[in-house]
């Protein structure tokens, strides 16, 4: 069952269809770090640093005529749909979805899965929901649709995103992708996440397990890993650690006096995780959150975990690189699952 992967990033989407089965035959980034981390942790290359624009209909033809493509997979840059951006419907980004419909409509494969944030759905009051659906539908799919939210599916991540999942109508006929056949699961907190992984307040040696798995979440982060990687502390001045040390778990630095955030305008930054709850969306930034218990934010091995990278996979680049390559990427977890639910789909036809 062979794959295409369109805008994608470090690997995280791949990795999830990968665990269940699905082989990667061509994944698309423009973003050389995203692509040198995307091969690195994989024994056949197949990661592409190219615009999507220059991969051609022939190239895509001779691709399909060789493979037989189940499925494409992707998340077209979202800077343009994003609620946090100014949403302008003039961004270039906002078109990029045409591409992955260009790749759609030349390879025909059985399935596909679009994702991105939900602020897609009311851009231009819909008009881009809109005109997925309808394209897609013109090709011959039928298409279902529905913000997920990760965390009801044990990742350790409050983070929503809106799945666009199409079935070829002349082999699925009139079945729809059933998102209530995704598999749900217990509630992870970032302190059932991160508890095992070195303490580096307390100094310990960050490439090392100070302790064994402490819950089923890290046994599967930590399965085919001995060794703790892109662990690197952030430092910070003296008087922001100070700053930080008041703010409660689960508290921002507007549970202090204004004398602390006030003069340099902080305003929503200086939030620490709640230990009992799963983690906000871990963003292309990191320094507008901080550890649990400890005064700092998250290293990159932290939020990978957050997203449900395991151990092993290596994040390669600038450390400001690798945290937006896990801040772009899809829970592998949660990707795994939708996974699972359409090789179940394949496997009935």
């Amino acid at each position: 069952m062979k794959i295409l992967d369109l805008f994608c990033g470090a690997g995280g989407f791949s990795l999830g269809f990968e665990n269940v089965g699905f082989e990667s035959i061509l994944a698309i980034d423009m973003w050389k770090d995203a692509i040198l981390t995307y091969n690195h942790n994989r024994k056949h290359k197949v990661g592409i640093n190219i615009d999507i624009h220059d991969y051609s209909d022939e190239m895509l033809q001779n691709l399909s005529r060789d493979n037989d493509v189940a499925g494409i997979i992707g998340g077209p840059p979202c800077q343009g749909f994003s609620l946090v951006g100014k949403r302008e419907a003039s961004d270039e980004r906002n078109s990029l979805y045409l591409e992955y419909v260009r790749f759609v409509s030349v390879t025909m494969p059985k399935f596909l899965v679009l994702e991105n944030v939900k602020g897609l759905l009311s851009l231009e009051k819909g008009k881009y929901k809109d005109d997925i659906i309808e394209r897609f539908d013109n090709l011959g799919y039928n298409i279902s649709m529905k913000i997920l939210r990760a965390s009801e599916y044990g990742v350790p991540q409050s983070r929503e995103r809106v799945f666009f999942i199409g079935l070829r109508r002349d082999i699925f006929n009139n079945t729809f992708f059933d998102f209530e056949l995704i598999e749900k699961a217990k509630t992870v907190t970032t302190k059932d996440a991160l508890s095992d992984l070195p303490n580096l307040d307390r100094y310990d040696e960050p490439s090392y397990y100070p302790i064994p798995p402490l819950n089923e979440y890290q046994h599967m982060m930590r399965k085919k890993s001995n060794k703790v990687l892109n662990h690197d502390v952030t430092n910070h001045t003296q008087q922001t650690i100070d700053i930080i040390k008041m703010v409660p778990d689960g508290g921002s630095i507007r549970d202090l006096s204004d004398e602390f955030y006030s003069i340099r305008n902080y305003s929503s930054a200086f939030k620490r995780m709640d230990s009992e709850k799963p983690s906000g969306t871990i963003d292309c930034g990191h320094r507008n959150y901080f550890h649990y218990s400890e005064n700092r934010v998250p290293t990159v091995r932290e939020s990978a975990r957050i997203q449900s990278f395991p151990d092993d996979y290596e994040f390669l680049g600038s450390k400001t690189s690798q945290y937006t390559q896990v801040g772009n990427a899809v829970p592998v977890l949660l990707a795994k699952k939708i996974a699972y639910v359409l090789k179940k789909y394949l496997e009935e036809v």
